[in-house]
């Protein structure tokens, strides 16, 4: 289905009757809706940053649901879309932090670094939020960072915002790194999130470890 390691890693996960019904669900969603992102974007968070590529997780909550903003990246846009409001918090702070002025909106290039872009709800109808929660994506999302926790070589896990660091409690293995703080949104982006710095605390981190630093 990923055409990657992951279809490896997930091949159980996806043989459980709640991922046969999730896939039942989405299907008729995108017959019947207008969804996003498209169809064949849903997975290209793992399609990006294959499972041994992994050097960060960047966990988001569900794809933009404006016509043709989300492509199954967290927090990315697709080229010549309006930068949404978290985004241009996101490369403010990179600015100050590491003084990289960013334009681009869309993130693939942080993907093919090693950057898992992974929305906890991987799909969503267009102008409705959460539309497609509790749903089984959750189970299925919460199952890749298992699976990753598993993994001896040391991930780095980004929680931005509340519903991100309440999945803290998958990772147990004291080999990785969590980097957390409120989220980048103009709602809470000033209780925290500006000064936080981390952009290079992640690549001082990657460097400590012998691997090599993201290009942000």
């Amino acid at each position: 289905m990923i055409n990657k390691k992951w279809d490896i890693i997930l091949k159980e996960e996806m043989k459980k009757d709640y991922f046969r019904k999730l896939g039942t669900f989405v299907k008729h969603e995108y017959a019947t809706k207008r969804c996003f992102p498209e169809y064949k974007n849903i997975f290209n968070a793992l399609r990006y940053t294959d499972y041994d590529e992994v050097k960060v997780v960047i966990l988001g909550q569900d794809p933009y649901h404006g016509i043709g903003e989300a492509h199954g990246l967290s927090f990315s846009v697709q080229e010549g879309c309006k930068r949404p409001p978290s985004l241009d918090n996101i490369f403010k702070e990179l600015e100050s932090d590491l003084h990289i002025h960013r334009e681009n909106n869309d993130l693939t290039d942080w993907a093919k670094q090693g950057v898992l872009l992974l929305n906890s709800i991987m799909s969503v109808q267009m102008d409705r939020p959460l539309s497609h929660q509790n749903h089984g994506w959750e189970m299925f999302t919460d199952a890749i960072i298992s699976k990753l926790n598993e993994r001896e070589k040391p991930v780095i896990f980004v929680f931005w915002g509340s519903y991100a660091r309440s999945k803290k409690v998958l990772i147990t293995n004291p080999q990785h790194k969590i980097i957390e703080s409120v989220h980048p949104s103009p709602l809470s982006a000033y209780r925290g999130f500006f000064g936080s710095r981390p952009f290079s605390k992640i690549n001082r981190y990657l460097k400590e470890i012998g691997e090599k630093e993201i290009q942000w």
